[in-house]
């Protein structure tokens, strides 16, 4: 499946707005080969663009508003032109392929909710991270849309889950894996312990029981489903770890002759290591559930990872991640009793 449609970025959301992110629309535009559309402020937007000399090489459409970083799901009531709301209007009416954006999450996902709508059968669109296992990645979801769920919302997650991880990652019958506190099956509370039941009796799902937080990266699992409080809170601690032991490495190695010579030499494999748990290089999380792509960058995002961001909004408009997200939900939906 193809898609010539260009991606919808919201220019004004993010830490870094306008400037990182219109830099980063011209890397993808240049280095990448793809088809993007600022949505923002024109004055503001015609001025970041012109300092790379790209006014004729990436398009603007009006939007009046921006959701502030610290915003929440309410504000994408208040502010119905805002660029986010903009942006998700455009593939709604079929003008672009996918939206992507650095903004509030929260206002991202009441925006997309609200301007795309979610799918039919779907209960709650869920956010989805790769995490950069091996050898391939671990998807996680929920990590951030929904703090309280019912145990019907995490069997709908694994399914989800696992539909992303075939067709966005290439792994066949994915193993999902359901994070609580222990790996026994009565481990966790009401919440965990009533959806392992019901994802031992799910039908074309390979459970393969708990995971605890240590299992986040080993690749233990494909697939793992959780509510978007716990998922939000291991996602960010495991980025702060990860900060935090290349922060000591870098440190340890200046600290002696020896070891900078001992760096230096595997200095390839360092940088290897370090672009593969870099969150910018994988371009960021995708809200599943809804009528349209909706690729969530990182709200941090410099230029490099806003590219990122739009590549991997481009490859999954193409693999068509969104209808078959659709035809699983509604398979669901006739299957369980459930929901």
């Amino acid at each position: 499946m193809s898609d010539s449609r260009p991606i919808a970025l919201d220019a004004m959301g993010g830490d870094h707005a306008p400037h990182e992110i219109v830099a980063g629309a011209v890397h993808a535009v240049r280095e990448r080969g793809l088809a993007v559309v600022l949505v923002g402020s024109p004055r503001v937007l015609y001025e970041a663009l012109a300092d790379h000399d790209a006014t004729k090489e990436v398009p603007i459409v009006r939007a009046e508003e921006a959701l502030a970083m610290d915003e929440g799901a309410l504000a994408s009531l208040r502010r119905p032109r805002s660029s986010i709301a903009v942006a998700c209007h455009l593939v709604r009416r079929g003008d672009a392929a996918a939206v992507v954006s650095a903004g509030s999450t929260a206002g991202i996902v009441a925006t997309g909710k609200l301007r795309l709508k979610g799918q039919q059968g779907v209960l709650r669109p869920a956010i989805a991270v790769a995490l950069p296992t091996l050898p391939a990645p671990t998807v996680l979801l929920d990590a951030g849309a929904n703090a309280e769920v019912k145990p019907e919302m995490l069997v709908q997650f694994a399914h989800l889950g696992a539909t992303y991880a075939e067709l966005a990652h290439g792994i066949q019958d994915p193993k999902v894996g359901l994070l609580t506190i222990g790996s026994e099956a009565e481990k966790g509370n009401k919440l965990v312990k009533r959806a392992h039941e019901l994802l031992q009796g799910s039908p074309g799902i390979q459970f393969a029981g708990n995971v605890e937080g240590h299992d986040l990266l080993t690749g233990k699992v494909d697939v793992i489903t959780t509510d978007g409080f716990t998922g939000n809170v291991a996602l960010k601690t495991m980025e702060g770890a990860v900060r935090y032991a290349f922060t000591e490495l870098r440190e340890s190695i200046g600290d002696s002759r020896v070891a900078r010579l001992g760096a230096a030499m595997q200095r390839s494999r360092i940088r290897g290591l370090r672009r593969r748990l870099d969150a910018e290089e994988h371009g960021g999380a995708v809200l599943l559930g809804l009528n349209g792509t909706v690729v969530i960058a990182h709200g941090a995002s410099r230029a490099q990872g806003i590219s990122a961001a739009c590549r991997l909004a481009a490859d999954l408009a193409h693999t068509g991640v969104v209808p078959a997200i659709g035809e699983t939900a509604a398979s669901l939906s006739r299957s369980h009793r459930l929901w």
